[in-house]
């Protein structure tokens, strides 16, 4: 794969930007929206790149590597890796969450630490949402699925590690991406918790992972959902 050099993404934002043309009159191009143009292919870039590490960093994680492992990979210490991957605590306060997902939850957490797994990956998430009726299995119901059906699938794919961290359990890229996605669903939705129904909404938006895999073999049609 050839990638992009420097004059390629100028002659991108001079293509893509307006005003990268000079008008009659004006002796110089508009300088400011070409380089808020810059700044956007840059963020574009950026998004695309940190997406790049970050599906790796999953795959070191659900393969038993540790977070030592992972930053002397990447250059960078154990604790500044864990900032960058670890998920904001705020966003998995039982606080942030409906009394349905908070159920969902204590699954999650169940699967991981039975199967010794030393990460939250979007499998365990899916297993919990399809443990007991919410509004998650309704929702899939409502889509012709077998909440049931899912539950035996993703159960199929829950791998047993060698973790013996079971009260500190990382959360996985696309996990992390899961969970961002169905807390602004939740906001356009008005509300302050985060529901079941959020958190499928969110795997299914990942549009990678496990949970996805399984979701789509078990027949739903995500943009449906």
């Amino acid at each position: 794969m050839t990638l992009p050099d420097l004059d390629d993404l100028i002659a991108e934002v001079d293509r893509t930007c307006d005003t990268a043309h000079r008008a009659p009159g004006q002796e110089q191009p508009d300088w400011l929206a070409l380089l808020a143009t810059a700044s956007g292919v840059a963020g574009q870039l950026q998004v695309l790149a940190d997406e790049l590490v970050e599906d790796y960093v999953e795959h070191c994680r659900m393969h038993g590597h540790s977070w030592t492992d992972i930053g002397t990979a990447l250059g960078v210490t154990r604790q500044a890796v864990q900032q960058r991957f670890h998920a904001p605590h705020k966003r998995y306060s039982p606080d942030a969450m409906t009394e349905g997902l908070r159920q969902a939850m204590a699954h999650v957490k169940q699967a991981a630490v039975h199967h010794r797994n030393n990460y939250i990956g979007t499998e365990h998430l899916l297993w919990g949402l399809t443990a007991e009726d919410n509004t998650a299995t309704e929702l899939l119901r409502k889509s012709g699925v077998s909440p049931d059906d899912v539950h035996r699938k993703v159960g199929a794919r829950l791998s047993t590690g060698a973790s013996r961290a079971a009260e500190r359990i990382a959360w996985t890229p696309y996990s992390r991406k899961a969970i961002a996605i169905a807390e602004e669903r939740s906001r356009e939705e008005g509300s302050e918790l985060i529901d079941c129904r959020h958190l499928l909404h969110g795997l299914a938006r990942t549009g990678r992972g496990v949970a996805v895999a399984v979701l789509v073999d078990a027949g739903l049609d995500l943009a449906t959902l």
